[in-house]
């Protein structure tokens, strides 16, 4: 190979650094690629297409999700390890094979071998070191290791459930049973590509498992319909749920070890015309406790956020759509004013996750126990922060203004369509208007949207009818904020692409919008006067409160996000 010197005659090397590289390359017995790679001398990209043109092999950049399992398998995985080449496509008996090193005579001579011993004719291209790395780890991704699965759950017939034995809920699932095997490879693989939710659906001929990415969900897997009885029964173990009963809706939960981490799974069964459909949350605790700069808040927002938690009383309200994030932030505030000093009791339904030093109960309606109720045993509980799940009636309302006027901190939520809708849904609640404005400090609504990938994100030019729109949103922020913003002439934004990193998808992470009321007392004498929503956003608008699609524009300025987001979150068109 001739590298090391192709880089000294482009420029990239002295010649003494060159020299230097060698010594290294012949002390140590790694390759000049590794060399060149590990000093940071060109990119990856750089360095292999410079390769494909010294070696004359054209060189492919393969998509790992688009690749079938028996594509990979056409070559060994101990070959492929070994020998740093893998299939990369087939057709009959013609295969294309991917080689980070085709100049290796022992790694010919051994695909030659394979192409007789399989009896297939090949064409080599060359491929990047972490393209391979994508490929070998396709190769034990969620369609392999089901499928060993099910061939052991065929050869096993009727003692499906024979390995089944009840344990508690905080055991690791075991792997020496085909059913169980495959519940845990799902799960796995859930944690692995940082899924929020597993979705079990089973269908008129197949059991279609599907995982929601950012906010999306993405078909993963299709098993036969005849393997969902037992995976549901594994699961129902698993969440102590009853096993025999699948006419009505079931909830439960349950905690395992994979790869080290412990991570909670909300369970939600749900009767279908083809069965039992089953809903998992999966609930990762270093996912789910963020602080306020993670979770997207910033500027004006983050402040008032702050200063509204800093007080020693008050009710902070909570709204927006199922799955918008609420439960996150108000765990984010929690674990602020989780101190030695106060006692936090909450009443939740479903408790999502678990944080030491704070008291939660959940809520059991079956048996009467509910938002109400426990509100009213919280306060026998001497607390100095209640949260409460939601404020679902009249009497849970009332009991949440009359906690936040007695010296509490209250965090609750509400359904309303905005933070300003919050106040005439509580008193259409039956709250009295002079009430509110004592016991209401903060509003926050908010919506998730998705964060573009840092790695693969590309500056674009706007389309005029997108740059008026931007325009045009900044033109109608309050001139706290506007002043602040600084306008390229032309204007540049950025736009999704995709690489390996973010799966092709051009995104990686949500983030949230966040429009933030904060009570003031102009607004205060407006409530008991003229409670109208249109006043109230009015107000909230001239003390420098965002809309979500505001902050949104800002979020897409900073290079956070695309407009698409923002619009598709704000829905606007």
């Amino acid at each position: 190979m001739k590298l090391l010197q192709e880089l000294f005659a482009q420029g990239f090397l002295s010649e003494e650094k060159m020299n230097d590289l060698k010594k290294q390359v012949e002390k140590t017995g790694k390759t000049e690629e590794d060399i060149i790679l590990e000093k940071n001398i060109v990119s990856e990209d750089f360095l292999f297409n410079l390769k494909s043109k010294i070696l004359n092999i054209p060189i492919k950049k393969v998509n790992a999700d688009q690749l079938s399992p028996d594509v990979l398998e056409t070559i060994p995985e101990e070959a492929s390890i070994n020998y740093k080449m893998v299939s990369i496509a087939k057709i009959e008996n013609f295969v294309q094979i991917g080689m980070v090193y085709p100049e290796d005579i022992a790694a010919q001579n051994a695909l030659r071998f394979l192409a007789n011993q399989e009896n297939f004719t090949y064409q080599v291209y060359l491929i990047t070191p972490s393209n391979l790395a994508s490929l070998l780890k396709q190769r034990k991704n969620i369609s392999t290791e089901t499928k060993k699965a099910l061939e052991k759950l065929a050869e096993e017939g009727e003692k499906i459930l024979a390995p089944f034995e009840k344990k508690s809920p905080a055991a690791t699932i075991a792997e020496d049973a085909p059913i169980i095997k495959m519940v845990l490879v799902i799960l796995r693989h859930a944690i692995e590509g940082n899924a929020s939710d597993i979705h079990i659906e089973p269908g008129r001929d197949k059991l279609t498992i599907r995982f929601r990415m950012n906010g999306v969900l993405y078909p993963s897997l299709s098993l036969p319909l005849k393997v969902h009885p037992a995976v549901v029964a594994r699961i129902k173990i698993l969440s102590g749920l009853k096993i025999d009963e699948n006419r009505i809706p079931q909830d439960g939960r349950f905690s395992i070890k994979i790869n080290d981490l412990d991570i909670d799974f909300r369970v939600s069964t749900f009767p279908t015309l083809y069965g039992e459909k089953v809903e998992i949350r999966v609930l990762d605790p270093s996912a789910g406790l963020r602080s306020f700069e993670e979770l997207g808040l910033s500027g004006r927002s983050l402040e008032v956020v702050k200063a509204a938690i800093a007080k020693p009383y008050g009710m902070i309200l909570f709204t927006g759509p199922t799955g918008s994030g609420k439960t996150t932030t108000q765990y984010a505030i929690l674990r602020i004013l989780n101190q030695d000093s106060v006692n936090i009791v909450t009443v939740e339904d479903p408790i999502e996750y678990s944080i030491a030093g704070v008291n939660q109960s959940q809520m059991k309606p079956e048996i009467g126990y509910t938002f109400a109720r426990g509100l009213r045993q919280i306060l026998r509980q001497d607390p100095n922060i209640i949260m409460v799940g939601e404020i679902r009636d009249e009497e849970t309302a009332d009991l949440v203004i009359n906690a936040a006027l007695t010296g509490h901190i209250v965090l609750s939520t509400l359904h309303a369509n905005s933070s300003v809708g919050v106040v005439p849904r509580l008193i259409d609640m039956g709250v009295r208007s002079f009430l509110i404005p004592s016991a209401l400090k903060l509003v926050i609504s908010q919506r998730l949207i998705r964060v573009l990938c840092q790695n693969c994100k590309i500056k674009i030019k706007p389309a005029e009818k997108i740059n008026n729109y931007i325009l045009e949103k900044i033109k109608g922020m309050p001139a706290s904020t506007k002043d602040k913003i600084k306008i390229d002439d032309p204007l540049f934004i950025y736009s999704a692409k995709g690489c390996e990193k973010c799966n092709f998808t051009g995104y990686k992470g949500r983030v949230g919008l966040f429009e933030v009321l904060s009570m003031s007392d102009e607004l205060a004498e407006l409530i008991q006067k003229n409670p109208l929503e249109s006043l109230i956003f009015k107000v909230a608008q001239k003390q420098g409160m965002l809309t979500m699609e505001q902050e949104g524009i800002l979020k897409v300025l900073n290079g956070q996000t695309t407009i698409e987001e923002v619009v598709r979150a704000t829905q606007e068109i």
